[in-house]
């Protein structure tokens, strides 16, 4: 049976978040340039610039979604900063270096988006980092992909904590999901990435 693994094991993850997290120092868990990782400030500076222009041509405003609140998207790049306020002068937090990460949208505040990662970290990203395509995370020690939505379904993979999935479908306690060209359902309860009882299709 295939066993699905993250690009970065759980463990070696957490360590790296454990030593980049002691770095940072206690002022407000900003990333040290010397560790090479990229800034967001260059992108949103021209996605700002850009909306300067689009909003001194209408005379308005950067306009709200009206989508509804809370709901998940997923990162668009493989390097996103997480900032403490909504705005490029608020302090970098922390780096998210895995594209397609899911996280929960609590907040919005012009071309900025307040979010909440599956351990429980809470920031600020541009809207340009997210796309609304909808991933999972596997966050039980071992998620086992099931043929069909039933526990006596025969197993088709077995998906180890930590690996991001594409969503298929979700309905009830079970959701379709596919990653490294492998679908199967897996229980919801051990996947993060969806609001409780939402359906997918």
């Amino acid at each position: 049976m295939t066993t699905l693994k993250p690009k970065t094991s759980f463990m070696a993850l957490m360590a790296l978040f454990a030593a980049l997290a002691a770095a940072a120092g206690p002022a407000h868990g900003q990333m040290p340039a010397a560790l090479g990782f990229s800034d967001d400030s260059t992108q949103v500076a021209a996605t700002h610039r850009a909306a300067g222009g689009r909003k001194a041509a209408r005379g308005g405003g950067v306009r709200r979604t009206g989508l509804p609140l809370p709901r998940f998207a997923s990162l668009r790049a493989t390097k996103v900063n997480l900032r403490a306020g909504p705005g490029v002068r608020y302090p970098v937090e922390w780096v998210y270096q895995r594209r397609g990460l899911p996280v929960m949208i609590t907040a919005e505040f012009d071309a900025w988006r307040k979010v909440r990662d599956w351990r429980g970290t809470v920031g600020w990203i541009h809207r340009s980092m997210l796309t609304g395509k909808r991933t999972v995370i596997a966050t039980g020690r071992e998620v086992v992909l099931r043929r069909k939505p039933s526990a006596d379904s025969p197993a088709v993979a077995r998906a180890e904590a930590g690996v991001i999935a594409r969503v298929l479908v979700c309905e009830a306690d079970w959701c379709r999901i596919q990653a490294g060209g492998i679908s199967g359902w897996g229980r919801r309860a051990a996947l993060w990435g969806t609001l409780p009882e939402e359906t997918i299709k």
